[in-house]
C-alpha cells in the first residue's frame, strides 16, 4: 500500500488533521484565493479553482466564505499575496517528505517548517532532494462497502483511472492528474462517496516502517499538517496492516 494512501486514510479515520475549524478554513481559503489569482474566478474554466472549491465544500466551508475567497483572488476584495512553495526533506528513518506551502511570509514559514522537522527527528533538505521520487496524481479512497472490486475496476478504468488496489476495508484508485475531474464526476454519478478525493504527490518507491519508526513518522506528519501554511504533506512510507493495527489500538 502506498505511504500517502496510508496517511490519507489514517488522517481521515482519526480526524487528527485540521482539528480546529478556523485553521481548516484558512487553508482552504488560501487555496481558492491562489487558484483564482492565477486562473480567474470561473471554476468552469479553471480546474485548480474547481478543485479548491470542491475541497472547501467537503470541509463544510460556507458558500459565502467560498465566494469571498474567490473575490479576493480576482481582486474584487483586498487580499494578501501568497507564494506557492514546495519544501522537501527527510523524516525519521530516511522517509522522504514533501510539503506543499502557501504563505504570505516565506521567512516565517521556512523557520517554522525547519523547526518542525528538527524536533521530530528529521531535517529540511535542499530543492530537488526528494521531489524526483514523486509524481502528481489523482487519488481516491472508496469504502469497500459501497461497491465491489470488479464493479469499481470497470467504472474507474472506463472513466480514465490508471489503477485500483484493495486497501484493507477500502479501495485505492489513482489516475493521471488531467483525468481527476472526469474520474471524480464518474464516481459522483455512480453515487459513490470517497473518503479521500484529492490531487496529491504519490511516491514511486516506499520505506517500510515498524511500530517504533511508524510512530515517529506519523508524529512528524501530524505536526506538519498542523501548520497553517502547509496545504498538503506526503511521504514515501509504508506501514504494514499488522503494524497499523497496533498503532491505531
Amino acid at each position: 500500500m502506498a505511504g500517502h494512501s496510508h496517511w490519507a486514510n489514517i488522517a481521515h479515520k482519526k480526524g487528527r488533521i485540521d482539528k480546529v475549524r478556523g485553521k481548516l478554513f484558512a487553508k482552504l481559503s488560501k487555496a481558492i484565493i491562489v487558484a483564482a489569482q492565477h486562473g480567474g474566478g470561473d471554476p468552469a474554466g479553471n480546474l485548480a479553482l474547481r478543485y479548491a472549491i470542491d475541497r472547501a465544500k467537503k470541509g463544510d466551508m460556507p458558500n459565502d466564505t467560498i465566494d469571498r475567497a474567490i473575490k479576493k483572488g480576482t481582486g474584487e476584495l483586498a487580499a494578501a499575496h501568497y507564494d506557492s512553495i514546495l519544501y522537501e526533506g527527510y523524516g525519521p528513518h530516511g522517509v522522504a517528505v514533501l510539503c506543499e506551502i502557501l504563505t504570505d511570509n516565506r521567512n516565517r514559514t521556512a523557520g517554522e517548517v525547519r523547526r518542525i522537522f528538527e524536533i521530530n527527528g528529521g531535517n529540511l533538505g535542499s530543492t530537488g532532494c526528494v521531489a524526483w521520487m514523486f509524481e502528481r496524481k489523482g487519488l481516491f479512497i472508496i469504502p469497500a462497502t459501497q461497491i465491489s472490486e470488479d464493479g469499481l475496476m470497470e467504472l474507474a478504468i472506463e472513466a480514465g483511472a490508471s489503477d485500483v488496489q484493495p486497501m484493507g476495508n477500502s479501495f485505492e484508485v489513482t489516475c493521471p492528474m488531467e483525468m481527476y475531474q472526469q474520474v471524480a464526476e464518474a464516481f459522483e454519478l455512480a453515487k459513490l462517496k470517497p473518503e479521500v478525493a484529492e490531487l496529491t504527490m504519490i511516491a514511486s518507491n516506499t520505506v517500510d516502517l515498524d511500530i517504533q519508526s511508524g510512530r515517529a513518522v506519523l508524529k512528524l506528519m501530524e505536526a506538519l499538517e498542523e501548520n497553517e501554511d502547509v496545504q498538503n504533506v506526503t511521504a514515501n512510507f509504508n506501514i504494514p496492516d499488522d503494524v497499523m493495527a497496533q498503532l491505531a489500538g
